[in-house]
């Protein structure tokens, strides 16, 4: 369950999410609004408002007990007639609305339920809190969408790792040098063979250049050179085996470099790739 808050025209709204679903605290909007602490309570009672929360657990909950709504439905109109959220929970199994004490306490209503109520309360304020929640929803799709973007290139950069990080140690590092501080030496000068290969500069020139940016050039290199360090990272491993020169290596590399970024600039698959990340963007 995650809790978060919105600001609608100087008045704080909690905002719950429980699995897929969004809800929004009537609580916090009756008591915008004169009278405070009644509102709910008139809402529930109304006639207009019983036939759309039926309306609502008809189609989203199979277990909705419609047989309470004959008792209700005779009473409606009535001077003593009486309906609180916790009774329309009890009696009909309802799962719109929660009423609860304690951390989370107060009155809650699904996102539907929730606008319905501010409609009846105030149709000003209703679409205050409805622009604001769409604004929160964008947000929240961008922060997905960044760390989505964000794991898929960690993921594509770690591919070989592991294989180049072997023949690094196996085939280039010396033996005095293994599992001591001093290793961290040899792999940062071979991680920067990769980067010179690809991006024709070495990991410290490049934050120089950009000394404003987070993370390293890895994190905000294209969907291609990343598929091609992860390439070449193999193609280096072999090149350790065959006992080539740093020089000879780098010379491989940065032709294997264009050549394959030639190759993935025309293919289908990163094409779509890259355009369904555009149109994540496009749609926040």
């Amino acid at each position: 369950m995650a809790k978060k808050t919105i600001n609608v025209e100087g008045t704080a709204i909690t905002l719950l999410s429980i699995g897929e679903d969004d809800f929004i605290s009537l609580t916090d909007i009756d008591q915008r609004f004169e009278g405070g602490g009644r509102h709910i309570e008139n809402w529930i009672r109304n006639q207009n408002t019983i036939e759309y929360l039926t309306t609502w657990e008809t189609l989203h909950n199979p277990n909705f007990n419609s047989m309470q709504l004959h008792g209700i439905k005779e009473q409606i109109g009535l001077n003593r007639f009486l309906l609180s959220v916790k009774k329309w929970v009890e009696l009909t199994s309802a799962i719109g609305l929660r009423s609860s004490a304690g951390r989370y306490g107060g009155t809650y209503a699904h996102l539907d339920i929730a606008f319905h109520f501010c409609l009846w309360l105030s149709p000003t304020f209703q679409l205050y809190i409805a622009k604001e929640f769409q604004r929160l929803k964008k947000e929240e799709a961008k922060e997905s969408k960044e760390a989505l973007d964000w794991n898929l290139k960690r993921t594509l950069a770690k591919v070989n790792y592991r294989v180049h990080a072997e023949a690094v140690r196996e085939y280039l590092m010396p033996p005095q040098l293994v599992n001591t501080k001093k290793e961290g030496i040899v792999f940062a000068s071979e991680a920067d063979l990769l980067n010179v290969a690809v991006f024709g500069m070495t990991a410290r020139e490049w934050k120089m250049q950009n000394p404003e940016a987070k993370g390293n050039m890895r994190d905000h290199a294209s969907t291609e050179q990343l598929i091609i360090l992860a390439n070449l990272e193999s193609l280096n491993a072999k090149l350790l085996e065959w006992d080539c020169d740093q020089e000879q290596r780098l010379e491989i590399l940065n032709k294997t470099a264009i050549d394959q970024m030639n190759v993935l600039l025309g293919l289908p698959a990163v094409k779509e790739l890259k355009a369904g990340m555009k149109l994540d963007g496009e749609l926040e």
